[in-house]
């Protein structure tokens, strides 16, 4: 079988006299030839090579003949003008996960951010607390924390776009295990966060407890990067990468954004073609719903649904996600990576105990509600939970209800007039 690797590569010979040959281009269009002048020869050198091969052959030259980056940089305007695309496309990877924009690519990108932040500044902050625990340095490590727990946006795409798709091929140890990992990080940094907020001494303890954070988000870039992405990259395909990228915004970004939109080769190539939906996304049919007390268009009844100043969610009765509304300032990231996931595959192991029991709860008939409240920042936070029956009494799901009711628990006395 060893006569089947590396059969893209070019013979060295070959390679030789077509570098040459560049190297001869290069040199025309420095000496002032335009562009359709060097076409044709530029064209017989790299004959009908792929553009991956023309840029290692660039690079060679760069490397190894010693010919100045920017002379060589002439040559992109000689591919632009035969391969009709921009400079950033010709030389861009031949790997999708290596391009701008792609999850993969971005993830990445966070990482080296994060590990700036953890290995230099605050380790930095760390020693000198150690030494000094003064209001400057704890204020500075404040600071590095607040930062730092922007990676819950990393860990929350992770989550809630890339785990969902892993389960769909039979893959759930290793979210599971990660997701708790993940939420063991958050808290650390909170309660960090907390007890320098609160400092009366505790010098050794917090200094520990920021050794182990550095200690635990780099262990977690290096099971991201050697088991979670590549494991990833192997099983799921380029339109599922596309709808990661494209819902990726909803959640957002940790310390870095993507630098352009990832649009794969092929879906490039057809101007205006379409990725294909996941399943029931993009399934519109033209038509009306009648219900026993009116009739609705199916675009009137999602657009109601989506104005309705809360989060609804429905989960039907085998536990699966089937609905969410979707609209404009969500409380909770939702992306449509969940649709068809079950419930407990959506929530951190922590807290699965607590879906499985109300879900019992519910189709048992013990309950037919069940609320919760918790405070975010500045939001007040109601949580309701309604087993969905139908006449019969037969459990059909369960509808979940969020709303943040911190600007009716401050209302006072009455309004009877318009707002200006």
């Amino acid at each position: 079988m060893s006569e089947l690797i590396n059969n893209r590569e070019v013979d060295v010979p070959e390679q030789t006299r077509r570098q040459a040959m560049l190297r001869e281009i290069i040199k025309e269009l420095h000496a002032g030839k335009s562009v359709e002048e060097v076409k044709a020869r530029f064209e017989e050198a790299v004959g009908d090579v792929t553009v991956a091969e023309i840029s290692a052959m660039e690079h060679s030259l760069m490397t190894e003949e010693g010919i100045p980056v920017e002379e060589v940089q002439r040559l992109c305007s000689v591919h632009t003008a035969i391969f009709k695309g921009s400079i950033e496309q010709i030389h861009r990877s031949a790997k999708p996960e290596e391009q701008p924009g792609h999850p993969v690519h971005t993830f990445k990108l966070e990482n080296r951010e994060i590990e700036r932040l953890v290995n230099f500044r605050l380790a930095l902050h760390k020693d000198k607390f150690k030494k000094n625990a003064s209001d400057e340095i704890i204020y500075k490590l404040l600071e590095d924390l607040s930062l730092l727990l922007d990676l819950d946006k990393h860990y929350s795409r992770k989550e809630n776009l890339l785990f969902p798709y892993l389960e769909k091929y039979g893959i759930y140890g290793p979210t599971k295990v990660m997701w708790g990992v993940d939420d063991g990080i958050r808290s650390m940094i909170k309660e960090a966060k907390k007890a320098l907020s609160d400092f009366t001494g505790e010098t050794e303890q917090i200094a520990a407890s920021l050794e182990e954070i550095i200690k635990e988000v780099n262990e977690m870039i290096f099971k991201e990067e050697n088991i979670l992405l590549p494991m990833a990259l192997d099983k799921l395909t380029e339109d599922e990468w596309v709808r990661i990228a494209r819902e990726s915004d909803e959640i957002g970004f940790c310390l870095a954004a993507p630098e352009q939109e990832w649009v794969p080769e092929r879906a490039a190539e057809p101007e205006g073609a379409e990725v294909p939906a996941a399943e029931g996304e993009g399934l519109s049919p033209q038509g009306f719903i009648r219900f026993e007390t009116g009739l609705l268009s199916l675009h009137q009844l999602e657009t109601l649904m989506n104005h309705l100043p809360v989060d609804l969610t429905f989960i039907d009765e085998n536990d699966v996600v089937r609905y969410f509304s979707h609209g404009k300032e969500r409380i909770f990231a939702r992306t449509k990576a969940v649709i068809g996931r079950t419930v407990q595959n959506c929530h951190p192991p922590q807290s699965v105990h607590v879906v499985e029991k109300l879900l019992a709860d519910f189709k048992a008939g013990v309950k037919d509600a069940e609320d919760f409240w918790i405070n975010i920042k500045d939001k007040f936070i109601y949580i309701r939970y309604f087993a969905v029956r139908d006449a019969d009494g037969r459990y059909m799901g369960t509808l979940e209800f969020t709303q943040n009711i911190a600007p009716i628990r401050a209302l006072e006395g009455q309004k009877r007039i318009l707002s200006e």
